[in-house]
């Protein structure tokens, strides 16, 4: 599956606990088909202490999310939107935002 979401992209959550947030997105793992996204899906991880500077703890981190449930914020309308892609006269190829056509700059 192509990259149509990738790290540092603002998405908008469309299901689940944390539908209508946005959050920006941290880290994708294409391959699983799915991302970590800031402040969204947090779960609870009991960890234990690693050294002075470590305490153990329960500690809340985000979980992975699959990129389904995620729609790229359109930078020009600021609403969510499909990805597509176009390749450039000089022969890039880029993504694009299916609502406006406008190219997502990376």
């Amino acid at each position: 599956m192509a990259a149509r979401i990738r790290k540092g992209d603002t998405v908008l959550v469309m299901t689940g606990t944390d539908k209508g947030r946005r959050g920006e997105v941290l880290q994708v793992f294409p391959k699983d088909e799915r991302a970590v996204v800031q402040g969204i899906r947090m779960a609870k991880r009991h960890v234990k202490p690693r050294g002075m500077g470590q305490p153990g703890g329960i500690v809340e981190q985000e979980a992975t999310i699959h990129l389904s449930n995620l729609r790229l914020i359109d930078p020009v309308s600021d609403k969510p939107t499909r990805v597509g892609y176009r390749v450039l006269d000089d022969g890039r190829k880029v993504r694009v935002a299916k609502a406006t056509g406008q190219v997502i700059e990376s």
